[in-house]
């Protein structure tokens, strides 16, 4: 097998290929048109068998790692943090972009990581919309912050006219969400499942969609709840132990969108507003039952979707 590391950026991307033990090097721009240099580049090197290997970094990496599966390679895309972690265990020191291919190279070729599974047509497009539905909320946010301060007649209208477009814009971002789902029965039938928990609502399971639309995929909830980040971390050394906390290598969008769903579980819930109940009877403060019910929330997702049955407040 011949590993490929590609470093990634906006411009072009970097590529570091070994083939028993040589080592070859090159960029190219990373564009789609140009993405045919990458195969002839390979081709003349006569590679038949090629596993490569990315870091996430969304639009960006997902565009190449999909040509590359077009064509018959075997693709992974990384979490960033893996990455770091295994050049802190060869004492790397160098940061250039060649140097970082060669290192997702001997990453791929020592851990052999799973291969990377494209996402459909409509997964694609309802996780733009999710995204884009974000920002515009974050945009519509800081204008209303900047509403609150003062400012002459003029510019306090042009704020509210950015506002009211906003505004304007997610009413049909959500419009264009909800025909994405409608139209795949599979999202349609996995949205239906999340709404039936009490916590979610049409609005937040398709953002859950979005950012992870084959949760049911997934090995364990445990896994699940590790990708988000939502996995206490504990930390002792000798006689020295400091209090548990969340792990960082974790999705933060999935941290984010969770977070609304689990103040409403909070009281709508019967399983989280347990959990919630017991945790403050144990002293625990206001953001750690946050967190827990998030991950509650997350492992009852995993649950439906996994087994296609509605949300039962009965289940153990």
């Amino acid at each position: 097998m011949v590993y490929l590391g590609v470093d990634v950026g906006k411009a072009e991307f970097f590529c570091a290929m070994v083939d028993d033990g040589k080592w070859h090097r090159n960029s190219f721009p990373n564009t789609r048109k140009r993405f045919q240099r990458l195969s002839a580049w390979l081709r003349n090197r006569r590679v038949n068998e090629l596993q490569a290997c990315m870091e996430a970094t969304g639009g960006f990496s997902e565009a190449l790692a999909q040509y590359l599966v077009d064509c018959g390679f075997v693709v992974s895309i990384v979490n960033p943090f893996a990455i770091k972690a295994f050049s802190q265990s060869e004492l790397s020191r160098t940061k250039t972009d060649k140097a970082d291919a060669a290192l997702i190279a001997r990453y791929a070729a020592a851990m052999k990581p799973l291969a990377w599974v494209p996402p459909s047509r409509a997964e694609r497009r309802l996780r733009q919309l999710v995204r884009r539905r974000h920002d515009l909320v974050s945009m519509s946010i800081q204008e209303r912050n900047r509403l609150e301060a003062p400012a002459s007649e003029a510019a306090q209208s042009s704020i509210e006219g950015s506002i009211d477009f906003l505004k304007a814009q997610v009413v049909e971002i959500d419009r264009e969400i909800r025909d994405v789902i409608d139209g795949d029965p599979d999202l349609r039938r996995k949205r239906e499942l999340l709404t039936s928990i009490p916590g979610f609502g049409s609005t937040s399971a398709a953002a859950l969609l979005g950012e992870l639309p084959r949760i049911d995929e997934m090995s364990s909830a445990k896994s699940l709840t590790a990708l988000a980040g939502l996995c206490p971390q504990q930390r002792q050394s000798g006689t020295s132990l400091n209090s548990s906390r969340l792990t960082r290598l974790g999705r933060r969008s999935l941290r984010r969108l969770l977070y609304f769903p689990a103040v409403a579980a909070r009281r709508a819930n019967p399983r989280v507003k347990a959990l919630a109940d017991r945790m403050r009877l144990r002293g625990k403060t206001g953001m750690q039952i946050i967190v827990a019910s998030m991950r509650k929330l997350l492992i009852l997702a995993y649950g439906v979707l996994k087994s296609g049955r509605p949300f039962d407040p009965s289940w153990a």
